[in-house]
């Protein structure tokens, strides 16, 4: 094993949360030497998706840009009964492997959580009471206020382009906007896509039946724009290949476009490709650097002076796992903290309405093209009487139909194969509408990520384990959602059939559903209870900071990339302001 010269910072991952630490590292720290550790290569724009943006084959179908499985995966089961077996296909969610992490493959979506749901609990116990909750749910608060955290939500709105029309600006609520958005300093930065006809009838029809429409939060530029940095997104052209493909044209809001260029001009970052972290190193509290295997397999160990652990949700906890750092969850005392609290994001829910009238140009579109409701999200209506706590985004959204794997979807008894299913498949291709919620995931006390006995990677170190299902409480809340909402949104948008799925089983890892794996590092003012304080510091490890999705003590029903984004922003303000001038613990 080598050991290297010693530098000021690593970041362990290096997409999104490297990017921004990184980059404002090199605006307000110009001394400091930083090395980036990415698992994957570095695809540019140019030429890298320029050549071949359209192969869905190649990117979407053999996963060009995901985590090799043979060589690094989970194991997942439903409960403590069962005997967890490795994901040995890409199915819930895609784990990306270059620079940039998975917003190079990401759809878009760019949201802020509601206001009261960093005090959930809190929230929760006052309006219903403390014997509301469902049985064993843990949700917690996040040890953070949605006010402290505003203007770091506007500073990546910025940095990164966010396209949408505010709601409720400086306590103003907007006509157009969403209502029941927290209060925002500042609108978005820029003006919402142009949105496709689909979503449009759905928009007519929400507001036909008294709720509240607007547009999607989209991080797919709809013209040329320059960030604060001076670092420029192309304009959107609606070619629909977003999710699982990098975008041709710059206009992705992802950080090999906008905060990755501007921090390596500095000259200060070194990027590593192809660097498997698999330790962080610590000694008397405090962590000493990383260890890690190289291109050529070759182990390697980096000192650092701070480490950022920026990796996806699961590797960030896997990581901590395998590091012993922090206590493990035990689901069956509930102590512990690391893997405590793991949670995803709630589907199932949904409607599909076909038109024989007209035609709908589906396969053109954005990741995140369309129309939304909150009017069911969160605690936006009243649970008193429902016996569940949550609710969801509901959204249309006009991503492109894809000719492999986008042709259907097809109405209840039409032909499946055959000469009568590329007939059918003919018919409708371009004449259906999906629409559908996106609920938010509570964490309870039996759910939870530790590492597997018995399943290694390809290095030798314990795959993570995942033990996760859904409960009554999300069984009810779509079947509550679906009646109440989706049936009259379907109904209102006409067409000449409508379907609505209103029934969710328990949860598979099979099919694809989102990359929204949250939990298991999570936030909080409590260290019996919380992995990171505030500031994404470790407890009584001053000097190793988690940040990411892993940091969230529960999921809203919103995409959870934006929040990401502004959990990093304030981290690395407080690293800049109170950490490198005094280091030690900040809470």
């Amino acid at each position: 094993m080598a050991k290297l010269p010693k530098v000021d910072v690593v970041c362990v991952g290096f997409g999104m949360v490297g990017g921004i630490v990184a980059n404002e590292l090199t605006k307000h720290a110009p001394n400091l030497r930083i090395v980036g550790l990415e698992r994957g290569p570095f695809r540019d724009t140019y030429p890298d998706f320029l050549e071949d943006h359209f192969d869905e084959w190649k990117y979407a179908v053999q996963s060009e840009l995901f985590q090799d499985l043979s060589r690094n995966t989970i194991t997942f089961r439903n409960d403590m009964k069962q005997t967890a077996l490795p994901m040995r296909q890409f199915g819930s969610f895609l784990p990306a492997n270059e620079v940039g992490g998975a917003m190079v493959h990401w759809n878009g979506a760019s949201w802020r959580f509601l206001d009261y749901f960093f005090e959930y609990r809190t929230h929760l116990e006052q309006r219903y009471g403390k014997d509301f909750l469902p049985e064993d749910c843990t949700i917690q608060d996040w040890g953070i206020t949605y006010d402290e955290l505003e203007p770091y939500y506007d500073q990546y709105e910025k940095m990164f382009g966010i396209a949408g029309k505010a709601g409720n600006l400086r306590g103003e609520i907007i006509p157009g906007g969403n209502p029941f958005e927290g209060s925002r300093s500042n609108d978005y930065p820029q003006p919402p896509n142009k949105i496709a006809y689909g979503p449009s009838l759905f928009r007519e029809a929400c507001e036909n039946v008294g709720y509240h429409p607007f547009p999607q939060p989209s991080a797919n530029s709809p013209s040329t724009y320059t960030n604060p940095d001076g670092m420029t997104l192309g304009a959107c052209d609606y070619c629909g290949f977003c999710e699982r493909f990098g975008c041709h044209v710059g206009a992705k809001a992802s950080p090999i476009v906008t905060v990755i260029p501007h921090a390596l001009q500095s000259g200060q970052v070194e990027i590593r490709q192809f660097s498997n972290v698999f330790r962080i190193n610590h000694e008397d509290g405090k962590v000493t650097g990383v260890s890690y295997y190289d291109a050529n397999g070759i182990e390697q160990e980096q000192p650092a002076d701070l480490v950022i652990m920026g990796a996806w949700v699961l590797e960030n906890v896997r990581l901590l796992l395998l590091s012993q750092i922090g206590e493990p969850y035990d689901p069956n005392t509930g102590k512990g903290v690391i893997g405590r609290n793991y949670t995803y994001q709630l589907g199932g829910a949904g409607g599909t309405v076909w038109y024989t009238d007209r035609i709908l140009n589906r396969f053109m579109g954005s990741g995140a093209n369309g129309f939304c409701i909150d009017d069911f999200n969160s605690d936006s209506f009243d649970h008193s009487a429902l016996g569940f706590i949550g609710g969801g985004n509901i959204a249309c959204n006009n991503t492109g139909a894809r000719p492999i794997q986008g042709s259907g979807p097809l109405p209840t008894g039409a032909a499946r194969w055959g000469s009568e299913w590329k007939k059918a498949t003919k018919e409708y291709y371009n004449r259906s509408v999906n629409f559908g919620m996106q609920g938010e995931s509570p964490a309870y006390r039996q759910h939870y990520l530790d590492l597997d006995p018995t399943y290694r990677d390809a290095f030798g170190h314990p795959l993570l384990r995942m033990t996760f299902n859904w409960t009554d409480n999300e069984r009810k809340m779509v079947k509550y959602v679906a009646e109440e909402a989706l049936t009259r949104i379907a109904s209102a948008m006409g067409g000449q059939i409508q379907e609505v799925r209103d029934t969710i089983t328990d949860y598979s890892i099979v099919p694809y559903q989102s990359t929204h794996c949250t939990g298991g590092a999570i936030m909080g003012a409590d260290p019996s209870t919380s992995v990171v304080n505030k500031y994404c510091q470790v407890w009584d490890v001053p000097n190793l900071f988690v940040i990411g999705a892993a940091n969230y003590p529960q999921n809203g029903g919103y995409n959870p990339t934006g929040t990401v984004g502004a959990l990093a922003y304030h981290a690395v303000d407080a690293i800049i302001k109170k950490y490198l001038p005094s280091p030690g613990m900040l809470a």
